[in-house]
């Protein structure tokens, strides 16, 4: 027998798609559903994903943008004319002629974008605003509308404890929605009480990236990287060669500072024990595993030159990808927090 979510899920793939999603009334910052999800569309109109970069965004690099952008295809080969650039001539053509030829190109039609985002149990926190799981699937959502109103083709990989749900990059809004439904199935699927499984690391996530986006894929990466598995930095590089990959890890404020007076319950769904940062010894290994965890996502930036845009749970999405993009200052923001 199907459980709701099967039912739902296979409903989603075989293209029987509402036309418009229903808002469930849930509390949108512990769970997001596809109404939810849609509605960023408009929102999405003020962000670009394009090659080139506001001067104050991550993805600008020091010497032009970190994106490679579209690629070129070879058109033809033909005689000089006055107005041609003179760096497109073939110099090799024009000698073996005697009369001067240029190659001709023309961009592609565009560049494909495959969106990771991570809703594993690992995801399913927050000790302010949001939970982590609800920025992911926010921000995968605006990057998805940004990216299809730049007429890109965009698709992407739903993480969960249990699968991948992988969704090819295509060029029309019935393929994006199938992707946001499966978004917010697997958001929704999530619970506290839901049985212990073996979470998926990040080698399978990245070997499914790299069947997908051989060449010349836009990749963003969204989670919480908390599973680093041996093959990691191995699959990482190897995609990073021939795509452009943004990494987005997406922290919880008690991740960048441990509260040093907290006392709560923590489950894993079979076992219960009580967390308390009073104790400096509590308060030391918690430190040290959150910077083990930046440095980890700091050493990959530094080593394959990957941008980073770093999101946190502790505030709206919106508000933090516009100041990452170089949209609005930094400063500006912070005046008004």
């Amino acid at each position: 027998m199907f459980s709701l979510y099967d039912r739902f899920r296979n409903r989603a793939r075989a293209d029987v798609l509402p036309k418009q999603a229903q808002d469930t009334g849930q509390d949108r910052r512990i769970y997001v559903d596809l109404a939810h999800l849609q509605s960023l569309e408009a929102s999405a109109r003020q962000l670009q994903l394009l090659p080139r970069q506001k001067a104050r965004s991550v993805l600008s690099g020091r010497h032009g943008s970190s994106l490679r952008g579209r690629g070129l295809n070879f058109e033809e080969l033909r005689e000089y004319w006055p107005s041609d650039d003179v760096r497109t001539i073939d110099w090799k053509v024009t000698a073996r002629t005697g009369e001067p030829h240029v190659r001709v190109y023309t961009e592609e039609r565009d560049r494909p974008a495959l969106i990771v985002v991570d809703q594993r149990m690992s995801m399913f926190f927050g000790t302010r605003h949001a939970m982590k799981s609800v920025t992911a699937a926010e921000a995968a959502a605006l990057a998805a509308f940004a990216i299809l109103e730049q007429d890109d083709r965009v698709g992407g990989i739903v993480v969960t404890d249990t699968q991948l749900l992988r969704q090819r990059p295509q060029r029309n809004r019935r393929a994006l929605t199938r992707f946001l439904t499966e978004l917010a199935l697997a958001n929704q699927a999530l619970n506290a009480d839901a049985p212990v499984a073996e979470p998926t690391s990040l080698d399978q996530v990245l070997q499914a990236v790299a069947n997908i986006a051989r060449r010349d894929h836009l990749v963003l990466l969204i989670s919480d990287f908390d599973v680093v598995g041996p093959g990691t930095e191995r699959l990482l590089s190897g995609i990073a060669r021939h795509n452009d990959v943004i990494l987005v890890p997406v922290v919880d404020p008690s991740g960048e500072t441990v509260p040093r007076s907290l006392v709560s319950a923590i489950s894993d769904g079979d076992q219960q024990a009580t967390l308390d940062t009073r104790s400096t010894g509590t308060q030391q290994a918690m430190d040290q595993f959150n910077r083990q965890r930046r440095q980890i996502i700091h050493d990959w930036h530094l080593r394959y030159g990957i941008p980073v845009a770093q999101l946190s749970s502790g505030e709206d999405t919106l508000p933090q990808l516009q100041r990452l993009l170089g949209l609005i200052p930094r400063s500006a923001q912070a005046g008004k927090d």
